[in-house]
């Protein structure tokens, strides 16, 4: 599947989830994407928005290692940002809802 051009993430989602095919990639991804979502409610609640410089760190992080210690690639969010942002989380509910093997 070419990742050069995409008109829609419904195109999209099946190649992203290709490139995440191995387990601990997936894993790490879910990881980051859990805190990520534990700082933006944590910032929110307490009102401490400092904590939201460490939104990148922690999303980025963890898919980052993912991706170039164990799936041996480089990530889509260079070639397609805000779809590659739609499929973290969308494979963040695939795999809370079992879909998805974690």
């Amino acid at each position: 599947m070419s990742s050069s051009r995409f008109t829609s993430f419904r195109e999209f989602y099946p190649y992203y989830l290709q490139e995440h095919s191995n387990r601990t990639c997936r894993r790490l991804h879910f990881v980051g994407t859990t805190l990520v979502i534990s700082i933006v409610v944590t910032a929110v609640t307490t009102g401490q928005y400092a904590w939201l410089w460490a939104i990148p760190v922690a999303g980025y992080g963890f898919a980052w290692l993912g991706h170039y210690g164990f799936e041996k690639n480089r990530p889509a969010t260079f070639k397609h940002p805000f779809y590659s942002l739609l499929g973290d989380f969308a494979m963040y509910r695939d795999i809370c809802l079992g879909r998805i093997s974690f």
